[in-house]
C-alpha cells in the first residue's frame, strides 16, 4: 500500500519504520522490499547494522532524523512505514531517549527474566504494563535506565502515552483478527518457501540478543536444531506473530491522532481513501 502510494504521488520516499529491517541479512524473515522494489521507489533506514550489534531507538532517530532532512531537501516527501510503535514515536514525538548504563546492564543480564520483570513492576509500574513479560531486551532496558538514572524509565520524553500537535500526517490499516491471521500464515508460508530457515541459520552464529527477538528466527532455528518439527516451529512462529500484531493495535489505538482506514479484503482497496486524506504541502 505505502509502495503504491508512493509511485502514484511521484515526490515520495520510504522511510522504514521497523526496528529488524535495519539489520543487514535479515532480509526473508523481516519481508523488507526487493532489489527492484528499491530500484523504482527509494527506500531509507534498512540494511544499517550487522546483526551481531546493539541497535538503540537513539540511533534509529538519529537515523531518521538524517533519512528525513535528506528527502526533504531534494524537494520529495519521507513516507514512514512500519510497526515499531517506540521507534514512530521517537521520530514523530521527538522524545527524550535516554542514555545507556553498561555496568548496570551487565548485573541485570545475569538475572532471571522472571526476576527482573517482578523487578520492574515494583519499580515502574507504567512501564511494566506495556511490555510483555517475556521480552527480555526490553525488560532488561527498562531497568537499566530507571536504576542507572534514579527515575522510572516511564518518565523519559513527552511520554509514549502523550500525543502532542504534530506536522505529520498518520494513518493506520485496520484489518479483522481473522483477516489477519491468514495475512499472517500466508506471509509466513512465503518466507518459509522463499528460504526463511537457510538465512536464519546462516545469520545465527551472529545474530545479537536484540536480533534474536525478530519474529519467526527463533522458532525455525529450534527446527533446524532439530529440537522441533517444521510444522510446530511455523505454528509457533505464527502465534507469536498473531500476539505481537494484537500488541500492536493496543499500541498504536492509544493515539487519537491516526486517522483509520478499515476494510475486509485487500488493504491495496484503502489506497483511495489514503490519498484522499493527504494533505497538500
Amino acid at each position: 500500500m505505502a509502495f503504491e502510494a508512493a509511485r502514484v504521488l511521484g515526490d515520495v520516499e520510504i522511510v522504514s519504520v521497523d526496528s529488524m529491517q535495519v539489520y543487514r541479512g535479515m532480509d526473508i524473515g523481516t519481508a523488507k522490499p526487493s532489489a527492484k522494489e528499491r530500484a523504482e521507489i527509494p527506500h531509507h533506514l534498512l540494511d544499517l547494522a550487522d546483526p551481531g550489534e546493539r541497535f538503540t531507538v537513539a540511533r534509529f532517530q538519529e537515523e531518521a532524523d538524517k533519512a528525513i532532512a535528506g528527502i526533504e531537501g531534494h524537494g520529495h516527501r519521507a513516507l514512514l512505514v512500519g510497526g515499531t510503535g517506540l521507534y514512530l514515536q521517537a521520530v514523530v514525538d521527538r522524545l527524550t531517549v535516554p542514555g545507556e548504563w553498561p555496568d548496570v546492564r551487565e548485573e541485570l543480564e545475569a538475572t532471571g527474566t522472571d526476576g527482573l520483570y517482578e523487578r520492574l513492576a515494583e519499580l515502574d509500574p507504567p512501564a511494566a504494563s506495556r511490555i510483555e513479560p517475556t521480552n527480555r531486551r526490553r525488560v532488561v532496558r527498562a531497568l537499566e535506565v530507571t536504576l542507572g538514572s534514579g527515575r522510572p524509565f516511564s518518565s523519559f520524553g513527552p511520554g509514549i502515552a502523550t500525543f502532542p500537535p504534530t506536522p505529520f500526517q498518520i494513518a493506520g490499516v485496520w484489518l479483522p483478527r481473522a483477516t489477519l491471521a491468514r495475512r499472517i500464515d500466508a506471509r509466513l508460508r512465503d518466507q518459509v518457501e522463499a528460504g526463511f530457515v537457510d538465512e536464519a541459520v546462516a545469520l545465527e552464529p551472529r545474530m545479537s540478543p536484540t536480533a534474536r527477538q525478530a519474529l519467526g528466527y527463533k522458532e525455525l532455528l529450534d527446527y533446524a536444531a532439530g529440537n522441533t518439527t517444521l510444522d510446530e516451529a511455523f505454528e509457533t512462529a505464527a502465534s507469536r506473530t498473531r500476539a505481537f500484531s494484537r500488541r500492536q493495535r493496543m499500541w498504536f489505538r492509544r493515539d487519537p491522532r491516526i486517522t483509520w482506514l478499515a476494510t475486509g479484503g485487500d488493504p491495496l482497496d484503502l489506497l483511495p481513501a489514503l490519498l484522499g486524506n493527504w494533505r497538500p504541502r
